[in-house]
């Protein structure tokens, strides 16, 4: 199944978003998704990422309705993308190779000889 966006509706302090899921056999049913925006705020969820989120949500669940993206899966959602950030930041880590006693001789050239000094 595929969600489309269709809009959203703002009421409150809810954003109400619109999809329309399309089967297989080209028949839509519209179905919505609830989002509390003040728990976007308290979680740091950028409201850009919020349809896509909602959309998310509906593909994960095995029975489309009418559904909200809750508080669980706003701390989810969140707790997933401090774990990927750290993975990054390890990953980042990890390549880093040791640091050398020898750090600026290539760019000074060899020494003189002992005698020559």
């Amino acid at each position: 199944m595929e969600f489309m966006l269709t809009g959203f509706k703002h009421f409150g302090n809810m954003r109400q978003y619109c999809f329309d899921a399309v089967r297989e056999d080209r028949s839509r049913e519209q179905i919505t998704v609830a989002a509390d925006l003040s728990l976007i705020r308290r979680y740091g969820i950028p409201l850009q990422e919020l349809p896509l989120l909602c959309r998310l949500l509906l593909e994960r669940h095995a029975k489309v309705e009418a559904t909200a993206f809750t508080e669980s899966d706003m701390v989810r959602y969140v707790s997933e993308r401090a774990a990927r950030a750290n993975a990054l930041v390890e990953k980042h880590r990890a390549h880093r190779g040791p640091v050398s006693d020898r750090v600026g001789h290539a760019w000074r050239g060899s020494s003189p000889p002992q005698g020559e000094r």
